[in-house]
């Protein structure tokens, strides 16, 4: 219901194979992409075609909790997000009607580059305080340093976490349009 009454559509994703899955599950579900011939488009993509229902357009596609080495993301990682990347950018290619251009003053993207800066953004991992902030149903944004009671333990939320992850949230949260 969410999906059908949405205009725009983050997709999140974090940086392993079930995302992986996850993504193109998504792709696939709302957008009818095929990646093989023959492949069944979901009854749900097949309704929204029957009964001529505006689809939301792709805003952006988010990795979360991402490993950083050395201000980047790790190699691994990266691997996967480039995986990811590429299969929402071989979308965009074929059907480039499915994303939301941002209103910003950039021109729609014309290649891998553009469209990256355009759609992708990179949420780095907070460590323990991410782990708290979805466990515990409490935005990061408001997530306190200290210690925090967590599955019968006892955890600590570094405030050096925070206040690299803190912004990362609010700048993000800025740029939706």
């Amino acid at each position: 219901m969410a999906i059908s009454a949405a205009d725009r559509l983050i997709i999140p994703f974090s940086a392993d194979g079930s995302s992986k899955r996850a993504v193109r599950s998504v792709l696939s579900l709302v957008y009818g992409v095929v990646r093989r011939p023959g492949q069944i488009q979901s009854q749900y993509y097949r309704n929204t075609q029957q009964f001529l229902m505006r689809l939301p357009q792709i805003y952006s596609y988010v990795g979360n909790r991402l490993t950083q080495m050395n201000s980047s993301s790790a190699t691994a990682f990266r691997t996967v997000v480039l995986e990811i990347f590429a299969e929402v950018f071989r979308v965009y290619q074929s059907n480039p009607g499915l994303f939301a251009i941002h209103p910003g003053g950039s021109p729609a993207p014309i290649n891998r580059a553009t469209f990256r800066a355009m759609f992708e953004e990179q949420i780095n991992d907070a460590n323990t305080a991410s782990v708290v902030s979805g466990a515990k149903g409490i935005p990061i944004c408001f997530l306190t340093s200290g210690t925090k009671q967590f599955s019968g333990r006892t955890v600590q939320v570094n405030q050096s976490q925070l206040d690299k992850q803190q912004p990362n949230i609010r700048d993000f949260v800025a740029r939706i349009e």
